[in-house]
Formats: structure tokens, C-alpha cells, sequence
């Protein structure tokens, strides 16, 4: 089983379509929604891992991408800027999948882009602007 964690951009005229269903019924997917943004008439943008088998993952984002889906990966779009943290930990006890932590011996904050999210509880605790996502 393959696993991708995707922000998808949809433009307004997607937005009131059930295209998430399709990617689970035609390509048989598994779509987890880690954050969404979604007015009706206006563009919308979710944060999803998907998982599934390998063709079939790469057909249901053929098949975004034809409807007109903007998708990026989701680890290119968080960025930690190390020479602005000063490790005070603010973000630590927010971070609800530990991409944060705190290593006891050093005391410096590190950062795992494969486990974050991007659900934006460290942008708003870090008072240095060390946490930017960029979508």
C-alpha cells in the first residue's frame, strides 16, 4: 500500500462536486482529511493523505489532475526555518503528531516533516515566525 499526504487546490467550479467519493468508489483510495478550507462558490483547498494501491493512487491523481485539481506535496509546503527557532518549545506541547520535539539530552527543537500535518497550531504558539506553511 502506498500513502501520500497532498494538498489539493480545487477551483470554484469543484468545489460542490463529490470528487473525493470517486477517488473511494472508482479508484478504491483512502482519503483521510487532515484540514480543509471549502466555501461554496469559491475556491477550496484540503490537506488529505491518501493511501491505496500503487496504480491505483497514481490513476485517482491522473484523474484529479484532468478535472483541473492543483495538487502538491504536502512536505514541500511546511517549512522550519532553524536559524529562527531559538528552541524555546511553545510549539512542543501543540504539535498533536509530534513532527516537533524536544530531544532531552540537547535540548534543541527538531523537526519531522513526514509526520506533520500542517495543521497550523505551531504557527500561531512560535513567537520568532520559526513555522511557515506555504499553501
Amino acid at each position: 500500500m502506498t500513502k501520500k499526504r497532498l494538498v489539493l487546490h480545487f477551483p470554484q467550479h469543484l468545489v460542490e462536486k463529490p470528487i473525493t467519493y470517486q477517488l473511494v468508489k472508482e479508484y478504491n483510495l483512502m482519503i483521510n482529511i487532515l484540514k480543509a478550507s471549502v466555501t461554496p462558490h469559491e475556491e477550496g483547498t484540503l490537506v488529505v493523505e491518501i493511501s491505496g494501491e500503487r496504480k491505483a493512487l497514481e490513476k485517482g491523481l491522473e484523474y484529479l489532475s484532468r478535472l483541473g485539481v492543483r495538487i502538491q506535496s504536502l512536505a514541500s509546503d511546511v517549512y522550519w526555518d532553524k536559524e529562527k527557532c531559538t528552541h524555546c518549545t511553545a510549539c512542543i506541547p501543540l504539535c498533536p503528531t509530534n513532527a516537533l520535539a524536544l530531544d532531552r539530552k540537547t535540548f534543541l527543537v527538531s523537526f519531522d516533516k513526514k509526520k506533520c500535518i500542517a495543521c497550523g497550531l505551531c504557527l500561531r504558539a512560535c513567537p520568532y515566525k520559526a513555522i511557515e506553511i506555504k499553501f
